[in-house]
């Protein structure tokens, strides 16, 4: 069974269309008000207005072109429109995980797991980048977990990163970005200038009408009330589609997107990306478009689980080695108690040995065997370690050569008083 591809797996708030092969924004319903804006006005045109005006110019029957051109103009708007909302604006890819390289360690906070403290991780919000010989502050995005490059942003109502981010254009259902800018531009700059066309032969409509039978305007107009409708809307269309063009005429001029001009306009900030209004312009109009980063009509591959990064407490620390003198002391301890409990025994074996053997004696001598064997539990403290067989039960202690000298000490010091012990009983007999 085939996986899902890209666009069915797609975290972002895009809607696609033709299995991924349009993507548009969340807001794509608007699209269809914006379509009916331009169409409706041109039907209306080409109806009451361009079909009157046909056999106007004689020579050539010159009046067709006026309905021909309005046609094709306004096939052409759709086209540029179509290219601004059905394409990848320039969204740049999320990362399954965070940086690595990035990962720095913040001692001054901490988070408690399984009641230790721990140093959390933590990702420098900002780093600079060189543009055009000048340090530039990029941020990181915690939504797509990367570093946005220059003149990127994150989009929240299709909640991508947007290369050359300029805004979201509710009309058109899309980011404007790297890969559709040009296409808005010449969208916008169109619609305005079928405005204008729409108006001005409206507006020669009245004048022919006013010129054949009907010599006042109020006359015109009532003779083609389309015609005065289709000026107060193209009137007012100018107001916003003109208006947007000559801004954007602006921008493109000193090399601004419209987020970089609202945002850091109080800041009089230096603009690293302005190389003169020429090469501005043929930065925007004469380069090639850059290729989509996404393909979304592949699969979406599986991803091969990593372990978490390390995260390395103090007291994980000392467990691993930091500091492993505790734990040898605690196992010396053992040792030592449980070498306690056998050397006692072996001296008491000792002296009850020698009492058994000289209990006919004097007790001076059983004095002196006590106090060698009182000086023998003075012995310094012994450590060992204790070292597991294969089977894990056994245990060997290894005596320290201090200690064995000592216990050498002492079985020669019982022997020499045994040895007189039974001198002093041969001599008596």
């Amino acid at each position: 069974m085939a996986g899902k591809r890209v666009y069915e797996a797609w975290k972002g708030s895009n809607k696609f269309l033709f299995g991924g092969r349009l993507i548009f924004g969340p807001d794509a319903r608007s699209l269809l008000v914006t379509l009916l804006l331009i169409i409706v006005p041109v039907i209306i045109f080409c109806v009451f207005v361009a079909r009157h005006l046909r056999h106007e110019f004689s020579s050539y029957n010159a009046g067709y072109a006026i309905l021909v051109v309005a046609v094709l103009f306004n096939i052409y708007v759709l086209i540029l429109l179509f290219l601004t909302s059905s394409r990848d604006p320039g969204v740049i890819p999320r990362n399954l995980h965070p940086p690595e390289e990035e990962f720095r360690y913040d001692s001054s906070v901490s988070v408690d797991i399984g009641g230790r403290q721990t140093p959390s991780l933590q990702f420098p919000r900002t780093k600079e980048v060189m543009v055009n010989g000048h340090p530039v502050r990029v941020k990181y995005c915690d939504t797509c977990m990367l570093y946005r490059p220059p003149r990127c942003s994150h989009c929240s109502i299709c909640n991508n990163c947007v290369e050359r981010f300029d805004h979201h254009c509710p009309w058109v259902g899309q980011c404007i970005g790297l890969r559709n800018y040009r296409y808005f531009f010449l969208f916008v700059s169109s619609a305005t200038i079928l405005c204008i066309y729409v108006f001005s032969i409206s507006a020669f409509y009245i004048k022919v009408l006013m010129n054949n039978d009907h010599g006042t305007v109020w006359g015109a107009m009532k003779e083609s009330p389309a015609s005065v409708i289709l000026m107060a809307y193209c009137f007012i269309s100018l107001w916003f589609v003109g208006g947007l063009t000559g801004f954007h005429l602006y921008l493109i001029g000193t090399n601004q997107t419209t987020y970089e001009n609202f945002r850091y306009r109080a800041d009089n900030r230096f603009n690293v990306y302005n190389r003169g209004c020429l090469n501005n312009f043929l930065e925007v109009f004469c380069t090639k478009v850059k290729p989509s980063r996404n393909n979304f009509r592949a699969f979406v591959q599986e991803e091969v689980p990593r372990p978490p990064p390390p995260i390395i407490s103090r007291e994980s620390e000392q467990d691993m080695g930091g500091d492993p003198r505790s734990k040898v002391e605690d196992d010396l301890d053992i040792g030592e108690d449980l070498l306690k409990i056998s050397q006692r025994r072996n001296i008491e074996e000792i002296d009850e040995d020698i009492r058994s053997r000289g209990s006919n004696g004097p007790l001076h001598n059983t004095s002196e065997v006590d106090s060698a064997l009182g000086s023998d539990r003075r012995a310094p403290t012994i450590r060992s370690e204790a070292r597991h067989s294969s089977e894990g039960r056994s245990e060997s202690w290894e005596i320290a050569s201090e200690v064995l000298a000592n216990s050498n000490l002492t079985e020669s010091r019982g022997h020499v008083a045994s040895k007189e012990v039974r001198q002093k009983l041969g001599g008596s007999f």
